[in-house]
């Protein structure tokens, strides 16, 4: 079939194949090739809040006199000043952290790839906002942050049942 071509007509013909089968694979490859590394920056970025929530949490032991992690909440008036100033520092770190979680991984429209790094914070945020103490703190933490985040945290707030102040 080709033996009576010239060569330059093989080398057109080889051309036309490249360019009709060669040129979509590269474009799905290359494709391909983005979206695997926006899923790795993703995965980068939810390992690095991941470790960034272990370190707050290594806070919290080292302050577990405030007893933040269970369920039970010491009123302020139960607190020394200075009990009390490093409650709200550690509330002021944790907020910021859930902020920074939400800009770097929160989305109206969640793929599910998305929706899976999400579900973690969510639930450490809804696991805090059952705390009176942290709810009550919201009101003044969330002056000047993110608009979005805080409208996202102020309807969580509204929407969770908590057990009554103890």
């Amino acid at each position: 079939m080709l033996s009576g071509l010239s060569p330059l007509e093989v080398w057109e013909m080889a051309s036309y194949v490249v360019t009709v089968f060669g040129l979509p694979y590269a474009v799905m490859l290359f494709w391909y090739e983005q979206k695997r590394e926006r899923q790795n920056e993703e995965e980068e970025i939810y390992q690095k809040l991941s470790d960034e929530y272990a370190d707050f949490c290594q806070l919290l032991l080292t302050n577990a006199d405030l007893h933040l992690m269970s369920g039970k909440v010491i009123p302020d008036s139960q607190l020394t000043d200075e009990q009390q100033e490093r409650k709200r520092i550690i509330f002021d770190l944790l907020l910021s952290l859930f902020e920074r979680a939400f800009i770097l991984v929160y989305e109206e429209h969640m793929s599910k790839q998305t929706q899976r790094l999400w579900q973690s914070w969510d639930d450490y945020i809804r696991f805090w906002m059952k705390r009176d103490d942290f709810r009550k703190a919201l009101d003044v933490m969330l002056s000047g942050e993110d608009p979005d985040f805080v409208h996202y945290m102020s309807k969580l707030r509204d929407s969770i049942a908590y057990p009554a102040s103890k």
